[in-house]
């Protein structure tokens, strides 16, 4: 059985898919068997992934309305090594069928149920708002992983997060939990992002991953290439500590098992 993790933050621009698309890959060249699931809309997981999500003939979509299969919708990233069940336009249209259906909240749950065998990971970026799409992520999942940004205001974004968790483990789903919290764009040489670097450590303690992400143009660059960092130039300092923060997963996964 996968292990099933949301990357998810409730503030935008935090590297969410820049860390879905370079943890999958990272994990992929570690031996892993790895599926993305593309949870927004804007489809930037698809397309880093070197999918275009305007040729998508099934995505997330179809999927969450049953009228298709993960096995039938998933895609091959060539290059990241891994599998992707893409996103489009489409899903935000989802959103609103999906109200007045039955088991509304479970419907990506019961289809990865689908899966189990073909994966050992299962990586959903989920998009910045909470919304039902967000929640289909979080009720299928064992675990979400935060990526944040040293910076005074993710903190206080980051107790919306945990008290949305602590709410979906206490009604929807009871083996939710916070895997750990990634830092990631971070400039040492900036006074600020030490301080609060150092808060997280002494708040949350070894919840706080020992990989830390630096701010890096190559990463940046990757997407346009339709790569991750990793694959797209993997000697730069973002990839690195990328194919480091993969392996402290697997580590962190055998220590939960």
């Amino acid at each position: 059985m996968p292990r099933i993790f949301c990357i998810a933050n409730q503030k935008g621009g935090v590297g969410k898919t820049t860390t879905t698309v370079n943890l999958a890959a990272g994990l992929a060249q570690a031996g892993q068997r790895v599926l993305v699931v593309d949870l927004d809309p804007q489809g930037n997981a698809t397309m880093g992934s070197g999918i275009d999500k305007r040729k998508l003939e099934l995505s997330l979509y179809d999927v969450l309305l049953e009228s298709a299969s993960i096995a039938e919708a998933r895609r091959r990233s060539d290059k990241g090594g891994y599998d992707v069940l893409g996103a489009n336009r489409e899903l935000s249209g989802a959103e609103i069928e999906l109200v007045p259906l039955e088991r509304r909240n479970q419907r990506l749950h019961d289809a990865l149920a689908a899966t189990h065998a073909d994966y050992d990971f299962v990586l959903i970026d989920c998009p910045p708002s909470l919304s039902l799409l967000t929640l289909n992520g979080l009720c299928s999942a064992h675990g979400v992983i935060v990526p944040m940004q040293c910076e005074y205001f993710a903190l206080e974004g980051l107790s919306d997060l945990v008290n949305t968790i602590k709410q979906v483990h206490a009604n929807l789903n009871p083996q939710l939990q916070v895997i750990g919290l990634l830092r990631v764009m971070y400039d040492p040489r900036i006074t600020l992002q030490q301080q609060v670097s150092a808060q997280l450590e002494a708040h949350f303690g070894d919840k706080v991953f020992k990989a830390v992400i630096p701010r890096n143009v190559r990463l940046a660059e990757a997407p346009s290439y339709g790569q991750a960092g990793v694959v797209f130039d993997p000697s730069s300092k973002g990839a690195l500590a990328y194919i480091q923060f993969a392996h402290e997963m697997i580590e962190r996964i055998k220590q939960l098992a």
